[in-house]
This record gives structure tokens, sequence and C-alpha cells, in this order.
């Protein structure tokens, strides 16, 4: 029997390795697929778009923050995965009433490694973790190593609009901008903050502006509005999956943080 916690603490007692799994966290229904746990997963939300064939094989049991409970009732699952912040509590608290609910709380890489070893213990695939994390450990030192001369820059990443939103202290993104040296203009204001555009050029005066394409695809004109409230910063649209999906592919967005950096070179 595995004695474990989860992400916020709960305790859990694992007699038996679950052989029906609902994730309902988008990035770590991937890394459960890339962890080869594809046929003990029965349900997912229909935000979990990779990989892309799951649409088809596995049973959409709602959103993120809204789920069917009766038919994940009727799936018969014996272990739901959630996330602290993409999943509500009171979801977690009903979901519990149907069976364990082990709730992630992913911040920083080292609770990535942490998470997909812990799964790597839960799901008897310890061998498979192991060697995930040994990638995005490479990468993650492959990439220090590459940012070790990049230019500190003054950056807001932007990632909604009416109203505007960006990434402020306590995320994943914010973890990422630090280490592409991006100097996040409102790290002292907590998670998502809305913002008001027309103070950010005399308040905060960001050098590069990130807009990020999901959960709000960002056009052309949305850059050049944004760009208008800035005094010249350098503007570049960025793949939101690169900077906020943790698990399996923080692997790709070393490689993709190489790329954005010479992108801002040109």
């Amino acid at each position: 029997m595995l004695e474990m916690k989860d992400g916020i603490g709960t305790n859990f007692e694992v007699k038996d390795i679950p052989q029906r799994i609902i994730c309902l966290v988008p990035s770590l229904t991937e890394t459960l697929y890339d962890l080869g746990l594809e046929d003990k997963i029965i349900g997912i939300t229909k935000f979990c778009v990779h990989p892309i064939h799951f649409k088809s094989t596995k049973k959409i049991i709602g959103g993120t923050k809204k789920v069917h409970y009766e038919k994940i009732r009727l799936l018969k699952p014996d272990f739901i995965i959630a996330n602290k912040e993409e999943n509500t509590e009171e979801m977690v608290v009903e979901l519990r009433k149907i069976c364990p609910v082990w709730v992630t709380n992913i911040i920083t890489v080292d609770d990535v490694l942490h998470t997909i070893a812990d799964f790597g213990k839960l799901f008897n695939c310890r061998t498979e973790a192991r060697k995930w994390n040994d990638k995005i450990s490479f990468g993650y030192t492959d990439f220090m190593k590459f940012s070790k001369n990049l230019p500190i820059r003054k950056t807001a990443y932007f990632i909604w609009k009416k109203p505007y939103m960006v990434a402020g202290t306590g995320t994943f993104i914010d973890e990422l901008m630090q280490l592409n040296k991006f100097d996040n203009c409102y790290k002292n204001q907590d998670r998502y903050p809305e913002i008001d555009l027309k103070v950010m050029e005399k308040d905060y005066d960001p050098e590069v502006v990130l807009l990020s394409s999901e959960p709000y695809p960002f056009s052309d004109a949305d850059a050049f509005e944004i760009g208008r409230n800035t005094h010249h910063a350098k503007t570049a649209f960025v793949d939101g999956e690169m900077f906020s999906w943790y698990g399996t592919r923080l692997h790709q967005s070393f490689s993709y943080f190489k790329q954005l950096q010479n992108r801002l070179k040109e």
C-alpha cells in the first residue's frame, strides 16, 4: 500500500493501482498519455486537446470549471486527477463523493518533476516517469546554459481581453518567464490581475509584450492597440501551451523558448 500526499497536502492510502482514471487537467491528460496510460484514461474535459484522437476515443465529461457529475458517476472511475488552479474546490468536494481525487498544485519546474514522479508511483509507471523527468531535467539544464547571457527585459504577458488580464506572480507562466529572463512587469500582483492599458506605459513601461495564443486568441488589431500603450515595446505572439502547460509538455517548451529568444533578437 502506498501512503502519499497530493499537491495540497491531502493524505492518500492507495491499496490498488488505479485502473479507471478521469483527468480534469488538459496538460496532465497529455502527461498521462506520455506515461503510457492511454488504456486507463476513461474521461477527459473538452479542453483536453492532446493527443488529438482522445476526442473520439474518450468520454468528454464537461470543462475544467464545470463537469457533468452523472456522466462521471456512470463511468465508474476509481481515480480523478484535478488541479488547484484549473478546477474549483466545490468540484473537488463533490467528486470525492464518487472516488478519490488527487489535486495537483504546480507552480515551478520542480513541481512538474515531483508530479510526474508521483504519477509514476500512483500508476505503476516509474520507469516511464523517470525517463520523462530525465528528459525534462536535461532540457532545463541546457536552457539554463543558453539563457545565462540573455538580457533581462521588462515584460508583460497577456492572457485575456475585455478586461485585459496578464500573468502575475504565483503562476507557472511567471516561473517560465523568469527562466527566459523576462522580468515580469506585474510580478507584484497576484495570479492573473486585470490591468488598465492607459497606465501601462507610465507605471510599468514594458520592453517586451507577449500575447498568448490561449485562453484568448489575440489578433493583430489587439497587438496594435496594446502596442500604442507602450514606449515602442517589442510585441510577440507566443504559444500559450509552451508557457502554461505543465507536465511532459515542458520538454518541448525549452526548444520553443530558444526559438522565441532568437525571434526577439531580430
